[in-house]
């Protein structure tokens, strides 16, 4: 007998449930439940939603790996809307901390098992770790991340105050401690009160001081400032949990092996070799990075065209700035760190080729809407004479297909006017210019004659009549409609 759909779901959701460590929350207990916890994440999801299916297993397994630590939770907002509403979620998934049943803030982190593991460690327990010996000092930062420590005459300083405020705002970020003994810090210099950064003991090196000191009094702007200028260092290890961070700035990053935990000599190695290097141009507005190159392969293949096979060993070496120019080092990274240097020159004197993700030049292009490649577009979308309406699209977009027959038509309407172009581009294959902001499909812009580093986002509808009606108003001359067509 075939069992009606319904049971089959109800089946599978109680399979699922079965051995999970997440705790499901809803209207009837959230706030006692809530209540029960000095710290809690909450995810308010809705089953339908792609991103919480995709959230889903790291969550799982970020919730099994923290058991017994702190635990992680989630509401179905289907059936608990007077929840997710009193909370103000309306968008799936929305993740929240709680803080003995009450909301804390928004949950900023990653959104995958270790990234949530390691930045909700940092949420359990007190904001700063109380020291109360050296032994215990030693223990805090031997530890794969930065740490920052502490040092007060005692528990009534008024700088061991403004510290705690700044590490529990920053708590998210950074690991803090401290201790109300200023002799705890005495191997380390440590004569009266002041903030020191450790760096990760794994990073440590010959080209830089591995703990730097903080002697101002503590403010949260100040003390925020010296953190972030000097927590990573001459040349960090670049992840995938703090890469938005490092990619703030320009940044060089060398690619190879980087196993710090299996492999910690062979790793140093190569970056001992890159910070050699660093050290004569860290004064010149680029920052350096060394990144495992497997985490980091389907970036390389995407973003760099550089497939598995290149390089071998031997590091890949890339620069990224912050208005997303690429370029890739093509001479082979040569033991004496000479060929860096000579790919850092060229970076400098400007004498490097910008690296272009582009599919090839069509052969012909004379179909009413024009196919724009990352190497044709500034012929024709920042062709000064012309006005040009260029869509970014993704071939695998329901919402692209679902337009290609109007554009199509727009384009044929126009196709008789010599002052504007129908063009579009796959942003899946064309590296998109920094000045678009692209981040889902279709997206449209309008790009002015005369103006091109103006280019206006079209927001309008998606009908023929839409765009004609734009483009009466905003282009440079009259359109010239085909005469054949109905016109508006």
């Amino acid at each position: 007998m075939r069992l009606p759909r319904f049971i089959i779901c109800l089946v599978l959701t109680v399979w699922c449930a079965e051995g999970s460590d997440v705790l499901e929350l809803g209207d009837s207990d959230f706030d006692r439940s809530a209540a029960m916890h000095e710290t809690l994440l909450v995810e308010f999801f809705a089953p339908w939603c792609g991103h919480c299916q995709r959230l889903a297993p790291e969550y799982e397994a970020a919730a099994t790996k923290l058991k017994g630590t702190l635990p992680l939770a989630k509401v179905d907002c289907t059936v608990n809307s007077e929840t997710c509403e009193r909370f103000g979620v309306n968008g799936y998934p929305t993740l929240k901390i709680f803080r003995n049943g009450e909301e804390a803030g928004s949950y900023d982190g990653p959104r995958i098992a270790d990234g949530i593991v390691s930045y909700m460690k940092k949420q359990a327990g007190p904001s700063s770790v109380s020291l109360l010996s050296e032994a215990d000092l030693d223990s805090f930062v031997d530890n794969y991340e930065a740490s920052v420590v502490g040092f007060f005459s005692g528990e009534d300083s008024t700088q061991l105050a403004e510290f705690l405020k700044v590490s529990s705002a920053l708590r998210d970020s950074y690991r803090f401690a401290h201790s109300t003994d200023v002799g705890t810090g005495l191997k380390y210099g440590v004569d009266g009160e002041c903030v020191l950064l450790f760096r990760p003991p794994r990073l440590n090196g010959k080209f830089e001081e591995n703990v730097v000191k903080y002697t101002e009094s503590i403010s949260y702007s100040s003390l925020r400032t010296f953190i972030r200028d000097n927590v990573f260092g001459l040349c960090p290890h670049l992840t995938t949990e703090n890469r938005d961070i490092l990619r703030g700035s320009d940044l060089l990053t060398s690619y190879y092996i980087v196993d710090y935990l299996r492999n910690l000599k062979g790793t140093n190695y190569w970056r001992n070799r890159i910070m050699k290097v660093a050290t004569q141009f860290q004064d010149r507005g680029l920052s350096f990075a060394v990144a495992d190159r497997q985490e980091f392969q389907d970036e390389l293949e995407e973003e760099f065209g550089l497939g598995s096979s290149e390089g071998g060993d031997i590091p890949l070496v890339t620069i990224r700035t912050r208005e997303g120019h690429k370029y890739s080092m093509q001479e082979e990274f040569t033991r004496d760190g000479k060929s860096l240097e000579r790919f850092l020159e060229d970076y400098f004197a400007k004498r490097l080729k910008r690296y272009v993700k582009s599919e090839p030049v069509p052969e012909s292009n004379d179909d009413p809407v024009k196919v724009v490649v990352a190497d044709t577009f500034d012929e024709i979308v920042n062709d000064p004479e012309k006005d040009v309406l260029v869509e970014f699209y993704a071939p695998w977009c329901g919402h692209c297909k679902n337009l290609e027959p109007v554009y199509k038509e727009l384009g044929e309407k126009l196709s008789g006017d010599p002052n504007i172009v129908i063009a579009k581009m796959d942003a899946t294959a064309n590296d998109v210019p920094p000045n678009y902001d692209v981040q889902g499909f279709p997206t449209i812009y309008f790009v002015p004659s005369g103006q091109k580093d103006q280019p206006q986002r079209y927001e309008g509808g998606r009908e023929v009549s839409d765009f004609i009606i734009f483009l009466k108003k905003e282009a440079t001359n009259p359109l010239i409609l085909d005469e054949s067509r109905d016109e508006l």
